[in-house]
């Protein structure tokens, strides 16, 4: 049960599968409790990370049985069930030393094992919002990722969401290091950010787990294959922040959406559920949210198992008729977003955007 203590660090994972658990189950606190008791059983550890005092549902009185479980089966039960439930949320997101584990990151978690190095985004209390420290971190993520002897790369986020695109706070220290230097510096980083994603030699794979906003969403399109959970949505905000788009979508998105669908999301920030950014080929197949992790990760693993240099080879000829459209694209798009970062429209939306930040903090 080591790697389960790891796993459940996320309080939010841990109370899911405890709800869950105990659903399945259909035992009352007592058993459970036993565990809390008897400190020599190799489950005692975890259950005492259980928040004190708390007091679970039991299901057992709406049973029509009378006859109460045996005390020692029902532990075995429930630690069985709970270390099923576990193994089906997926790897790890904070192992204290991951096995396969490469450079440590501030803000991204990035292992290598079983063929696949995995790029996550880990500002799970800011719903991983990308920040200046995250864009040049993803940079040196891929670049890294594209020289090691992984087969495939996969980008994921920690916690709850996928990303919630731009940090803001990005913009508001443009007003105190300079608008236009920063503005500048912002552009160059975005260029080169993007063409990361365009000139990556192997199979990238996107394993969206929450809701993806804006230059999260954008990039999807440079991805291979971009697997989601049903509870994932898919939004932009451009033209309500004053932006414009980026990471190519203005080219990519109405090729794979189809213009007027693509219209809908990138001029008037539409939001897409799984089952429509699905139906609308920006994402490649959708998977129910309790089976998500171990379904995509044992599919992943099982791909990381073909000749590496075949994979990398067939996505080159798939993919090199288009880069230099794409790397064009690019400049074109980071162009246009340093105007609108400096336009008066922008700097008002933005403005307003901390305004009712920061009402919100005060009510």
């Amino acid at each position: 049960m080591g790697n389960a203590q790891d796993w459940f660090s996320n309080r939010k994972t841990l109370q899911r599968i405890v709800r869950r658990a105990e659903k399945i189950i259909g035992v009352s606190l007592p058993t459970i409790n036993t565990l809390y008791n008897n400190p020599s059983h190799p489950s005692h550890g975890l259950l005492t990370l259980l928040p004190a005092g708390r007091r679970y549902r039991s299901i057992h009185a709406t049973t029509t049985t009378t006859t109460s479980p045996n005390p020692e089966d029902a532990r075995q039960r429930y630690v069985d069930l709970v270390s099923s439930l576990v193994a089906a949320e997926g790897p790890p997101v904070a192992a204290a030393s991951p096995t396969g584990s490469v450079k440590a990151f501030q803000t991204l978690l990035v292992t290598t094992e079983d063929g696949i190095t995995t790029i996550r985004l880990n500002r799970p209390q800011k719903k991983n919002a990308i920040t200046v420290e995250m864009y040049r971190e993803i940079v040196e993520a891929l670049d890294l990722a594209g020289k090691d002897d992984s087969t495939i790369t996969v980008m994921t986020g920690s916690g709850d969401y996928y990303s919630s695109g731009n940090d803001l706070n990005n913009f508001s220290k443009a007003l105190e290091r300079g608008v236009e230097k920063t503005a500048e510096e912002l552009k160059e980083l975005l260029r080169h950010y993007v063409k990361s994603y365009i000139d990556f030699p192997k199979p990238l794979a996107a394993v969206v787990n929450g809701p993806a906003v804006g230059v999260s969403v954008t990039a999807l399109g440079l991805f291979d294959i971009v697997y989601a959970t049903e509870s994932a949505t898919f939004q932009t905000h451009f033209t309500q922040q004053g932006q414009s788009p980026s990471c190519c979508s203005s080219y990519t998105f109405p090729g794979i959406l189809g213009p007027t669908k693509a219209s809908e999301m990138l001029l008037f920030n539409k939001k897409l559920t799984a089952a429509q950014a699905c139906e609308l080929r920006l994402v490649t197949e959708v998977f129910p949210d309790s089976s998500f992790q171990s379904e995509v990760w044992t599919r992943l693993k099982a791909y990381a198992k073909l000749p590496p240099n075949s994979l990398a080879l067939s996505k080159q000829l798939m993919r090199q008729v288009e880069k230099d459209r794409l790397h064009a694209v690019n400049d074109a798009e980071v162009e246009r977003l340093m105007e609108r970062w400096l336009s008066d429209e922008c700097m008002q939306a933005i403005m307003s955007f901390f305004k009712a930040k920061t009402k919100r903090q005060l009510s």
